[in-house]
């Protein structure tokens, strides 16, 4: 899965940097190719000369190579590579990440990376431990990064903790499965609702929700990522499209976003309903605006369309459809309730009183659940809970 792969492997000041020679042998020998940017500290640790002898490319470190206007492109770099590996990742590399302190090549490149980046923490366990570390670790996770876990043992310091970095040749399988994971949805046409819909009052005013769209986004980009061809229904959102695989149809009510899912579902092979979608709709839209005439304003509303309930009567055994469940009380027994209702292959909890999860947050805490029983996971990115929503979808279509 790695031959013809171009990565930007960032090394930096930790006796780790030992490792990064076998990291470099490891990848070319799978065929990739490797481009090594070093930071000044990690040249204390381990040589250009060692490291371009193993890439056959001269080493990057400093920003202008000669007084004769000769520079590296940090930008470049980031439009070269199809992943960036940082390995070692010092506790000071992680924190100028996190708060993108550019004040080295390799950070400069880091915040110019288009591709995947993978981040490879090297410290003493006590560093590894401190709350800041932590944080700046989750602040990475919620850009979208993808944290390769130390591993335990005896460190530098000869004492004995979490800090070590993980490995080369674990370094090489987790990439390795990232990119086994780019195709295997080729050729799978998935449907994906997103964001809130707005149902009219008069020409001004809307009932609304307070959806951001971020996980539907995010698992429209995931899916694209690995290959299928996406239809992002979305309703109202300030989110915007990456991926050249994801075909956008904005809508803006209920009944558009129901009317296109059903143009669009028969042919799909699954479809994924994470739009906050209204279930009533004024039963009448004023032409114009509505005027403050007295105290009281009475709307009568009517029931919008299930999209997921109308998608799931159509639903053929080969077609998968995935629910979302966004609950403040008896969440489990509700989501059970809407998995059997709506004929659903599995169903999405998120519950509003778990902290960082729902509406406009960038992270998410997820359970799923289907017919048989539910796995919980823990508080990730959006970014990160889309790759395991798309795993389990994987695994119903496969």
């Amino acid at each position: 899965m790695l031959k013809g792969k171009k990565f930007v492997l960032g090394i930096t000041g930790s006796i780790a940097a030992y490792k990064a020679a076998y990291l470099i042998r490891a990848l070319i020998k799978k065929g990739a190719e490797v481009q090594v940017v070093i930071t000044p500290a990690g040249k204390e640790f381990i040589t250009p000369i060692t490291l371009s002898a193993l890439t056959s490319k001269p080493v990057i470190s400093e920003f202008f190579s000669q007084r004769d206007g000769t520079w590296h492109s940090h930008v470049d770099l980031g439009l070269w590579a199809d992943a960036m590996i940082i390995a070692p990742a010092t506790a000071s590399t992680i924190g100028k990440m996190a708060n993108g302190i550019a004040d080295n090549m390799l950070i400069t490149t880091y915040l110019s990376m288009k591709a995947p980046v993978f981040v490879a923490p090297a410290m003493d366990l006590d560093m590894f431990a401190h709350p800041a570390t932590q944080k700046n670790l989750e602040t990475l996770r919620s850009y979208g990064n993808h944290i390769i876990e130390p591993g335990e043992g005896e460190l530098a310091s000869h004492l004995v903790g979490k800090g070590r970095m993980e490995e080369p040749d674990n370094i090489v399988r987790v990439l390795e499965e990232y990119f086994s994971k780019k195709e295997d949805l080729a050729k799978k046409k998935i449907i994906i609702t997103a964001g809130p819909t707005y149902e009219k009052i008069d020409p001004v005013r809307f009932i609304g929700n307070y959806s951001s769209g971020k996980m539907g986004y995010a698992l429209a980009e995931e899916c694209a990522s690995r290959g299928a061809n996406v239809i992002l229904i979305s309703g109202p959102v300030q989110m915007k499209c990456m991926h050249p695989n994801i075909h956008r149809i904005n809508v803006e009510s209920a009944e558009e976003m129901y009317s296109t899912a059903i143009k669009e579902f028969p042919d799909a092979d699954a479809g994924i309903l994470c739009a906050a979608v209204a279930d009533f709709t004024p039963q009448t839209v004023a032409s114009e605006k509505i005027k403050r005439e007295k105290d009281d304003l009475i709307l009568q509303l009517k029931p919008t369309h299930d999209i997921a309930a109308a998608l799931g009567l159509i639903k053929t055994q080969a077609q998968k459809l995935v629910g979302f469940a966004l609950e403040t009380n008896d969440e489990e027994s509700h989501a059970q309730d809407k998995l059997k209702r709506k004929n659903l292959d599995f169903i999405v909890l998120n519950s509003l009183r778990d902290t960082g999860a729902g509406f406009q947050h960038d992270t998410n805490k997820i359970t799923i659940i289907d017919g048989k029983g539910s796995t919980s996971y823990p508080l990730k990115s959006k970014k990160e809970v889309a790759v395991d929503i798309i795993d389990r979808l994987c695994k119903e279509l496969f």
